[in-house]
């Protein structure tokens, strides 16, 4: 996960970058750097490494300057070198970026033939080059910015710092959280307020689409229409639990809103966006020669992996098996040669996953990992090991670690289809062009937060909730079902939609609410006829699916949320985010403890 430091002051920047960026540690990286202003001229220092890489690099090159922004980086395509390491700067411009610029490619050529020269592989060059054409062209800092931002398409979080400029800094925000620390004679930007704990105790966030132009004094915050809006300024103590939660209510609310950050950062491990290609990290084992693949994990995980095998069937055309773990090692199952073992586990250390790999391992299996803890004892026991990036997840109900478990296993299987030549380099480009607009159309359906909130008031009552899905929409609305029952203590379950008519119809009345996934793939036929034998018999249908899907059943179901359209591929992704809301408000109207649900634990480590 990236992080974002910067600071506009009375006293020397570089120090308190380098704190600042210490305190984001956490989040994973490979590089990290600074950019400040020495007698008005842009002053970098880069490293590829861990901070210390940067701070070594400091005391023999240091820099002064009393505004400056930093970075810590994980590389998203190409070697993680000084050369991609952030900031990226020109002349007249420098930034730092989190998430993924979608358009790059198209503004990266158009820039080149007007003469922009490109030093890097990174996506966020792109931003720094259209800001300084802007600059080149006359326009003083904050129309070239304004200007920039109107052409950006992806979800990021931005900071930016101008040539001749010491006055004055810009943030920018769609998708990617960024909060504004509000300080004496000072101002300070940072990717959460852990980053500005120690310089100050008033925080602001900006919201989706505002950019704001900070000094040493003021802060001016505009949303995209380019009105000047306020944001709240939170005064904080700075607890453990408060300084997590940001301006959310809940540590789950939190990481749902963290989403398009993360799913950002979990695709930066494996998709370049130049080329749209998928590159998985080098393996100990020869993808090709895999005849069948296993999958195990317990919870949220497995169902995951559930989404995974219709991907690698699909993808690959390998014959794919979905255990649970607690149940798989009891069976003794045979393990065939040249079988591969996929571990999906949140926390790395969940007991009946760990006993399950031990099994597969005494069996001649290869194995692979899915961990979000790099020194987790499932990932240090496998053969290798592949990182979500999830980053810190508080809550007990599974959300960010569940859609970048997925965002990784989206990417493995197109590797795996490219590794076995059931996949062509067209359809491979074509799903990472649709991969890479994730996180903004998460962003998307995040700001109808208010609309699930509605929604969720129909069914706080309910005793019962079903959930019906079909092909990969089945996994998320089993996973829907989860997060009802773990936060909200209702009742709920869900059923591959085709088996409605197999007994769970005899359900179906007037008080029992049906949430149905359903975007128009080709199976909204077969799902749409469901929902009508279910609006049949009295069901009050809350409908998912995209514009398209909702205008041809609209007038039909109780209530419905079109949510964007997008590759049926990637849907399942997109898709779990209304599930996730939905679970949390209903919650919230019910009382319950969203964070720490009853009976429950983050990471079960016992069988």
């Amino acid at each position: 996960m990236c992080g974002i430091v910067g600071i506009i002051g009375k006293v020397e920047a570089a120090p308190l970058l380098v704190e600042g960026l210490r305190r984001l540690e956490y989040r994973g990286y490979d590089s990290a750097g600074i950019a400040t202003l020495v007698d008005g001229q842009i002053e970098r220092r880069r490293a590829e490494g861990k901070l210390a890489n940067l701070e070594a690099l400091l005391k023999t090159r240091p820099v002064g300057g009393l505004i400056g922004i930093g970075h810590t980086r994980w590389a998203t395509h190409g070697v993680p070198n000084e050369r991609n390491a952030h900031p990226h700067a020109t002349k007249r411009v420098a930034v730092v970026h989190n998430g993924i610029i979608e358009n790059f490619h198209e503004l990266k050529a158009e820039l080149s033939a007007k003469g922009q020269v490109f030093e890097s592989d990174t996506d966020t060059e792109a931003v720094a080059q259209l800001i300084d054409y802007h600059l080149a062209q006359g326009m003083g800092a904050e129309d070239a910015t304004a200007k920039a931002l109107e052409r950006l398409q992806g979800a990021f979080a931005l900071g930016i710092v101008f040539a001749g400029r010491p006055d004055m800094m810009i943030a920018a925000r769609q998708g990617s959280p960024l909060a504004i620390g509000y300080g004496a004679g000072e101002m300070y930007l940072g990717s959460d307020a852990l980053a500005l704990a120690p310089l100050t105790q008033k925080i602001a966030y900006l919201n989706d689409g505002d950019w704001a132009v900070l000094t040493a004094e003021t802060v001016v915050i505009r949303d995209r229409t380019g009105a000047t809006v306020t944001r709240e300024v939170r005064q904080t103590q700075f607890s453990g639990a408060m300084i997590g939660k940001g301006e959310h209510r809940h540590f789950m609310l939190k990481e749902i809103f963290e989403q398009p950050e993360v799913v950002s950062n979990a695709l930066n491990t494996m998709l370049n966006p130049a080329d749209r290609t998928i590159t998985l990290p080098r393996l100990p084992f020869d993808l090709a020669a895999v005849k069948r693949v296993r999958i195990i994990a317990c919870g949220t995980s497995f169902y995951a992996g559930s989404v995974a095998k219709y991907w690698i069937e699909k993808l690959a055309r390998l014959p794919v098996e979905v255990d649970i773990a607690s149940e798989f090692r009891y069976r003794c199952p045979p393990m065939e040669a040249d079988g591969l073992a996929i571990f999906i586990s949140q926390s790395g250390e969940t007991a009946d996953t760990l006993a399950a790999l031990r099994y597969c391992r005494e069996h001649g299996q290869h194995t692979l990992s899915l961990v979000n803890v790099p020194e987790s004892t499932i990932a240090r026991e496998s053969e290798a090991a592949l990182l979500t990036m999830a980053g810190p997840e508080i809550g007990v109900a599974s959300t960010k670690a569940f859609t970048t478990q997925l965002t990784v296993l989206a990417c493995l299987a197109i590797g795996m289809g490219r590794a076995t030549g059931a996949l062509s380099a067209e359809a491979e480009a074509d799903i990472c062009r649709s991969l890479s607009e994730i996180p903004a159309r998460i962003a998307e359906v995040l700001r109808r937060d208010d609309d699930i909130r509605v929604i969720a008031q129909g069914i706080a009552e309910a005793r019962d909730v079903l959930y019906l899905g079909r092909g990969t929409g089945y996994p998320i609305a089993l996973e829907g079902a989860l997060k009802l029952k773990e936060i909200s203590y209702i009742h709920a379950e869900a059923y591959a939609a085709g088996e409605l008519k197999h007994g769970p119809i005899a359900l179906i009345d007037d008080s029992v609410p049906v949430i149905v996934i359903c975007p128009t793939d080709e199976l909204y036929e077969k799902t749409a006829s469901n929902v009508q034998e279910v609006v049949a018999r009295g069901g009050r249908v809350v409908f998912f699916s995209d514009r398209e899907g909702i205008d041809r059943l609209s007038a039909k179901v109780f209530s419905s949320m079109a949510l964007p359209s997008v590759d049926p591929v990637v849907a399942p992704i997109l898709y779990a985010i209304p599930v996730q809301l939905l679970a949390y408000h209903v919650a919230v109207a019910k009382g319950t403890d969203v964070d720490q649900p009853r009976n429950l634990a983050k990471s079960v480590t016992v069988e």
